[in-house]
């Protein structure tokens, strides 16, 4: 099956193609769940993407239930500021998912209750007027842990 980078229901056209180029070029699955803040056809997200697109193993999803009903009992990890585990204490496998929130929201409660023990965390620092990486950044440093962890098998 191999390793999945989920994002629920992106906003920002080029955070989203700027991990599609990451999992293009390292050979992840890309999910998107629905609804999304923009058209996969949108100019800045083929932009970001740039000339990859043809490389990715692209998979779209209706809603969150459609994806929980085909996926939700995988190895499932939320990347979320909630955790209480960072995402170099956990053990990867090559079959994992690794699920990402909307840029505005984060991910929904449904989510949190399902998974909690599987919730991760990037190291940050904590002050009152910064939340969190751009997704995109985030996106990259964990996908890039799971790698290492699995063997660089790209």
């Amino acid at each position: 099956m191999g390793i999945n980078i989920v994002l629920y229901q992106p906003e920002i056209p080029p955070n989203t193609g700027n991990i599609a180029r990451t999992c293009a070029l390292t050979g992840l699955k890309l999910h998107l769940i629905k609804p999304l803040g923009f058209h996969i056809d949108d100019k800045s997200v083929k932009r970001a993407g740039l000339d990859y697109w043809h490389l990715l193993n692209l998979e779209v999803h209706e809603s969150l239930d459609d994806f929980l009903l085909k996926y939700g009992n995988e190895e499932i990890y939320l990347s979320t500021t909630k955790a209480t585990q960072y995402y170099t204490d956990v053990e990867y496998s090559d079959n994992c998912f690794i699920i990402f929130g909307k840029e505005t929201a984060g991910l929904p409660d449904v989510l949190h209750k399902k998974y909690k023990s599987n919730e991760i965390k990037i190291p940050m620092r904590s002050h009152e007027d910064v939340r969190s990486l751009n997704l995109s950044n985030s996106v990259a440093i964990i996908a890039y842990e799971v790698i290492r962890q699995t063997g660089y098998k790209i």
